[in-house]
């Protein structure tokens, strides 16, 4: 899933421009996948570690690029500082705060399952003008087909371990993925079905 933004960082190249990429779902899984390497390092699961480090490296680098390219810097810019506020805050409680043991696993694989699934709805944020201008060039087809069957896998490996914090987060991935996939669907059956244009 996280090899997907591959093809959003050949188009930022190609084009010189940050235009018809979304954002917000490299910065939401990023932060989710520090939050879950965190998780696997005080659970000791080197599946869970060498995947969120090897997505948040892939993340960072669609970052850069993105913020490279964009020309609304100071959106990105003061979206990018969110995100390091969080982390930081977040790093601090768990670390700090929280007592070492079976409490702070607990509240740490809580917080990492609300920023799974905002990573899931994150590509959903342009619902609205998707619906309204009847395309879906924002939409990466790639990052829906890696979602599915990502969070599918995740949610299986979750049930295998019982480990709820890794199974439920990752339900909701199965079900933005197939809404997805129906925008798809349905602005490419609606594209074949209206009339030519004289």
């Amino acid at each position: 899933m996280f090899t997907s933004g591959l093809t959003d960082l050949k188009k930022m190249k190609a084009t010189q421009s940050a235009d018809n990429v979304q954002f917000l779902p490299f910065l939401t899984t990023c932060l989710n996948n520090l939050g879950w390497l965190y998780y696997g390092l005080l659970k000791g699961d080197g599946t869970v570690i060498s995947v969120n480090i090897i997505g948040a490296f892939l993340q960072t680098l669609y970052i850069i690029t993105y913020c490279h390219y964009t020309k609304d810097k100071r959106r990105v810019f003061s979206q990018t500082v969110a995100m390091v506020i969080v982390l930081c805050v977040g790093w601090v409680y768990f670390s700090m705060v929280i007592p070492p043991g079976e409490s702070q696993l607990s509240q740490l694989g809580l917080a990492c399952s609300v920023f799974t699934i905002s990573m899931y709805l994150s590509p959903l944020a342009d619902l609205l003008d998707i619906m309204r201008s009847k395309s879906v060039e924002r939409l990466s087809f790639s990052l829906t087909v890696a979602t599915f069957f990502t969070s599918t896998s995740w949610t299986l490996y979750g049930l295998q371990l019982n480990d709820y914090y890794i199974m439920v987060p990752n339900t909701p991935g199965i079900f933005t993925s197939l809404i997805r996939f129906v925008l798809f669907w349905w602005l490419e059956l609606s594209f074949q079905t209206s009339p030519p244009i004289n």
